[in-house]
């Protein structure tokens, strides 16, 4: 897809990096090069890896995609590296997390339906071994900066307990950005800050963006370049409450939608903080041996200020708008540099790529759904990925006109599911709010101006789409070429296959920060994290535990007492 062209506003490099360190001043005055590069060379060791993970950006809310919104530091980084302009996550937080991680899509994880909530005793399965932790075999120091968001609710689903040395940051999905406050309903609110596994009170205040840069500086700092290092950042921007510092505000001034210019000034702040993070990686001798990955979680919410235009769709869909993603790759290792790669790329190919590139293996037996990507991005080679399961999930609302029978008798086009095919995509049931929604930069659109793009209900449950060659879906296919449709059916017959049963737990009233000294964290004894933990694993190999009577009564008032309590909540 050809990269859009725009205007943007004159970068203003001098303002507003002085609330950032002021013992740094050549970080203002010179470029992102001045600070000791050199040529690259064949690495000595296994290269230091550099993740960086933002939380709800655009795919237009970029420089380089012809954005209003300044980001110098993403659009050079991106510039001087490799530009993945074929490149697939999730439409919503926790599935694009586990799939980081776990280089398994969701089905084969159980985490296909929604996140994961902060009262649910759910989380990232623990007989998955995580990236830090194959990382970690291979001798690496891993060290996590932010937004968690794959359960807490014991002390075993935990950061430090998945693969990381150390943490700073938060474990639900939604904080305030000073106060780090999360409700979770009426209520039901907690402090969610945390430094290891212990609640980080003290640090309460300090603008997450800006906090989670600082860590990252000092980790370099204290680290030995000779040992490498794998450092995931996992941003909070610019997921809501739309906050911002007042100095990254004032240069949106003139923006007349006050959400879209509380958006821009956090998209600002958080590029700022990758030049900070760049600019210690060559201070403290990483950058020449490292490879500084940048990527989005999901669509933007074009509700809170975000863009993906002129894809179509939003967060929380499977339209283009909710599942292609911002990411590029920037490192003085790539042999190719400063080109667009058209490779298709998923979220799941990071597991393999990265343990590939830190000296690790895998195998078959591990069930990995990604592929080693860094030669497709690395050398331009053909990607080994040729579809992707963007997802199935039979819990969510079932399309009031698909059926077994619209699904040629083998695939039930209710049931929300979406799948890549080489050029073709294939959509049914439910896809989710499909407009194709511009840049909201005035203060409010006129009616006749929304009502042009806005999509009537229709009575219709599968849709296909010729991606290459119509990457906006603006022409369904699905009647003209039934033949591609059945194929692409029978393909989610097969994964269907391989899918365990959906691990979405009841919410539990004893999660409530109340009864945690007023913050969110693990609540669940051993024994229950136990119970809970082998249900699932029963439930995913198509079998039951015995329980006893008295077990089951047990678990009959625990159900009943969360239904009570939640209802009433």
């Amino acid at each position: 897809m050809h990269a859009l062209t725009g205007f943007s506003l004159a970068s203003l490099l001098s303002f507003g990096y002085l609330s950032w360190d002021l013992t740094k001043p050549s970080l203002v005055a010179n470029g992102l090069g001045d600070a000791g590069e050199q040529p690259s060379a064949a690495p000595p060791q296994p290269p230091h890896i550099i993740f960086i993970l933002t939380d709800d950006q655009g795919y237009h809310d970029v420089g380089y995609h012809g954005s209003d919104i300044e980001t110098p530091t993403l659009d050079r980084l991106a510039a001087e590296g490799v530009k993945l302009e074929n490149y697939y996550i999730q439409p919503i937080c926790t599935p694009s997390r586990s799939q980081l991680l776990t280089g398994r899509y969701q089905i084969h994880t159980g985490l296909q339906h929604s996140i994961i909530r902060p009262q649910q005793p759910n989380c990232l399965p623990l007989d998955q071994v995580t990236l830090p932790q194959k990382l970690q075999e291979a001798g690496y120091s891993t060290h996590m900066v932010g937004k968690w968001h794959l359960g807490f609710y014991r002390k075993e689903c935990l950061p430090t307990r998945r693969g990381f040395d150390t943490f700073l940051g938060s474990l639900t999905g939604n904080v305030d950005y000073y106060t780090y406050d999360n409700c979770d309903g009426p209520g039901v609110c907690g402090f969610d800050l945390h430094e290891g596994e212990n609640v980080a009170w003290g640090l309460s205040g300090q603008y997450s963006t800006m906090l989670y840069a600082q860590r990252a500086s000092h980790i370099l700092a204290s680290h030995s370049p000779r040992r490498p290092l794998f450092l995931y950042i996992a941003f909070q921007a610019v997921h809501t409450p739309l906050q911002s510092p007042r100095e990254y505000l004032y240069r949106y001034r003139t923006m007349g939608n006050v959400a879209r210019r509380k958006y821009a000034a956090m998209v600002t702040c958080m590029d700022e903080a990758v030049r900070n993070i760049t600019w210690a990686l060559k201070r403290y001798g990483f950058y020449n041996n490292s490879i500084i990955i940048f990527s989005s979680d999901n669509g933007g919410q074009t509700f809170s200020g975000g863009s993906n235009w002129p894809l179509r769709g939003r967060k929380g869909t499977y339209w283009e708008g909710g599942v292609r993603g911002l990411g590029f790759v920037h490192s003085p290792l790539l042999k190719r540099k400063r080109r667009t790669s058209r490779a298709l790329v998923h979220i799941t190919d990071w597991y393999p790529t990265l343990v590939g590139l830190g000296g690790g293996t895998t195998s078959a037996a591990d069930g990995l759904d990604g592929y080693d990507v860094w030669p497709a991005i690395s050398e331009g080679r053909a990607s080994p990925r040729t579809e992707i399961l963007h997802n199935i999930d039979p819990l969510y609302n079932h399309a009031r006109h698909g059926s077994l029978e619209g699904g040629f008798g083998i695939w039930n086009t209710a049931v929300q599911a979406a799948i890549r095919v080489g050029e073709w995509k294939l959509l049914t049931g439910d896809p989710g709010y499909g407009d194709w929604i511009p840049p909201q930069t005035l203060a409010a659109f006129p009616g006749s101006w929304w009502n042009l793009e806005r999509m009537a209900s229709t009575r219709q449950a599968v849709w296909l789409f010729n991606i290459t060659a119509d990457p906006y879906e603006r022409e369904d296919l699905a009647g003209q070429r039934p033949d591609v449709v059945r194929a692409l059916l029978a393909r989610l017959v097969d994964y269907n296959r391989t899918a365990i049963p959906v691990r979405y737990p009841a919410e539990n009233p004893r999660a409530h920060p109340d009864f945690n000294g007023g913050a969110w964290g693990p609540w669940a004894t051993e024994e229950e994290g136990e119970e809970e933990e082998g249900r699932a694993r029963g439930f995913s190999r198509g079998r039951r535990k015995k329980k006893c009577k008295i077990c089951k009564l047990r678990s009959f008032f625990r159900k009943l007492n969360t239904r009570l309590m939640s209802h009433r909540i």
